[in-house]
C-alpha cells in the first residue's frame, strides 16, 4: 500500500468499522492457501508476471539482504499470515518512503522509509496484516480487471514494480488505489489479524495519526483536503478514529517495543540520513519532531532535525539546527556529520575557531570521510 494509498482507505471505511462487532471479527475464517492459477486465466497471467518482478527485485541492489532485519519482518508477517506464511516472501527495500505492497503471488514488498516511522512492531504488524487482507482476499486480481477495461493494465503491473516506482507513485497511487469497500474490509481484516497475533490492535490508529502530521506539514497543506482523488472520502482525520474504535472491540495486546528498538537501531542512521536526503524539509521536520520527542537520548534523531533545518535555512533554522547539533554531542554516539554540520555553520558565522575545532573532530571520527579533502581546505582558509 503506497502513502497516498494508505490515505485514499481512511474516511469511507468510517460506518462500517465502526459498526463491526468483536463477535463477527473472530468469526472471519481466512481462506485455504492459494494454488497456483492456471497460466491462461487473468490470474495466472498475474502471477506469472509478478514472478518476473520478483526475480528482478531479488537483484536490485535496493533490497536490504540483512539476514537478521529478513527474519524478523518475515516472522512477523507468518505470525499473521498463519497458514498462508509458507506462500509469503518479504523484501525490505532500501527506499525513504512509507509504503508496503504484496502481490498476488505473495511477494511482499516493506520500504524503508515505512520501517523508520513505525513506533513498534505492533504497527508494523498492522500495516503488514493490512496487505496480507488485500492478499487473502485478492483484490489485486479485481484491480487488474478494472485496469483492463480502462485498457490500463501495463500502468497497473508497474505499481508492483520497483523500477520507476518512486517517479510513478502518485499517479499510480490516485488512479489504482483499492476501492473504498477492498480498503474497508483489508482494514477489518488487518485488525483481525493483529489482534489473533497477540498485538495492540491499538497502534494501527496512531500510525495514522503520525503519518497524517507528516502529510499535513506539506507547504501545499494536507493533500487529502485538495486532491479530486479525496473527493468522494469524508475527511482523512476520520480514519484514525475509525480504526480506534475497531481497536475497542477487541481489547489490548502487545507492542514489542523493546524488541523493535533492538532490531532498527543498526539501521536507522542510514535511514535517517536517506530521508533528509529526501529534500522535503516540513515532512522531515514533523518526522523528526516525533521522534526525538519520544526519544530523546537517540542522539540520531537530533541531528538529522538539526540537518533539515540547516539545509531549509529559513530564518532563525541556524540557530534551531546549532541547538539540536549541540545536544546529540552532549547525548554522546553522536553520528561524526554532527561535527561537519557545526563546523559549517560556524564557518558561516564567521567564528574560526568553533569552526576549525568542530571540523577537527569530524575528521577525527571520520577519517576516511569521502569529503575530507574539501574540509581540510576549509579549515586551511582559516588559519591557525
Amino acid at each position: 500500500m503506497n502513502r497516498r494509498g494508505f490515505i485514499a482507505a481512511g474516511g469511507a471505511a468510517c460506518c462500517a468499522l465502526a459498526a463491526a462487532s468483536a463477535g463477527a471479527q473472530d468469526a472471519w475464517l481466512a481462506p485455504a492457501r492459494f494454488s497456483r492459477p492456471d497460466l491462461s486465466t487473468d490470474e495466472g497471467g498475474l502471477w506469472a508476471m509478478m514472478d518476473r518482478e520478483e526475480r528482478n527485485l531479488r537483484r536490485s541492489p535496493f533490497v536490504i539482504r540483512d539476514r537478521a532485519l529478513n527474519e524478523y519482518v518475515q516472522g512477523i508477517a507468518c505470525r499473521l499470515a498463519g497458514d498462508h506464511c509458507p506462500d509469503m516472501r518479504v523484501h525490505i527495500v532500501n527506499t525513504p518512503l512509507f509504503n508496503a505492497s504484496m502481490a498476488p503471488n505473495g511477494m511482499m514488498q516493506v520500504w524503508s522509509g515505512l520501517l523508520l516511522r513505525v513506533e513498534n512492531e505492533a504497527q508494523l504488524a498492522a500495516v503488514i496484516g493490512h496487505e496480507i487482507g488485500h492478499y487473502l482476499e485478492k483484490h489485486s486480481l479485481e484491480r487488474l480487471r478494472d485496469a483492463r477495461s480502462a485498457s490500463a493494465f501495463a500502468q497497473f503491473i508497474g505499481l508492483f514494480g520497483l523500477v520507476g516506482a518512486l517517479g510513478q507513485l502518485a499517479v499510480l497511487a490516485g488512479m489504482f488505489s483499492f476501492s473504498r469497500d477492498q480498503e474497508r474490509r483489508a482494514d477489518v481484516i488487518g485488525a483481525t489479524l493483529m489482534h489473533r497475533a497477540g498485538y495492540d490492535t491499538g497502534e494501527a490508529a496512531k500510525i495514522w495519526s503520525n503519518l497524517l502530521l507528516e502529510l499535513k506539514a506539506r507547504p501545499d497543506g494536507d493533500p487529502a483536503l485538495k486532491s479530486p482523488m479525496f473527493a468522494t472520502h469524508p475527511p482523512a482525520d476520520e480514519r484514525s478514529d475509525t480504526l480506534a474504535r475497531l481497536a475497542a472491540t477487541l481489547g489490548g495486546g502487545a507492542t514489542n517495543a523493546d524488541v523493535w528498538e533492538q532490531k532498527i537501531r543498526p539501521f536507522r542512521r542510514e535511514w535517517l540520513l536517506e530521508e533528509i536526503k529526501r529534500g522535503q524539509h516540513e515532512e522531515s521536520l514533523a518526522l523528526l519532531d516525533r521522534m526525538s520527542g519520544g526519544s530523546t537520548a537517540v542522539p540520531d534523531y537530533r541531528y538529522a532535525r538539526g540537518e533539515v533545518y540547516r539545509l531549509r535555512a529559513k530564518e532563525g533554522d541556524l540557530d534551531l539546527a546549532l541547538e539540536d547539533f549541540r545536544a546529540a554531542a552532549a547525548l554522546g554516539g553522536e553520528p561524526p556529520e554532527t561535527h561537519r554540520a557545526l563546523g559549517l555553520i560556524y564557518r558561516i558565522r564567521r567564528q574560526p575557531a568553533e569552526a576549525k575545532a568542530s571540523f577537527l573532530r569530524y575528521l577525527d571520527m571520520a577519517p576516511a570521510a569521502p569529503d575530507q579533502a574539501m574540509i581540510k581546505s576549509y579549515m586551511e582558509e582559516l588559519g591557525s
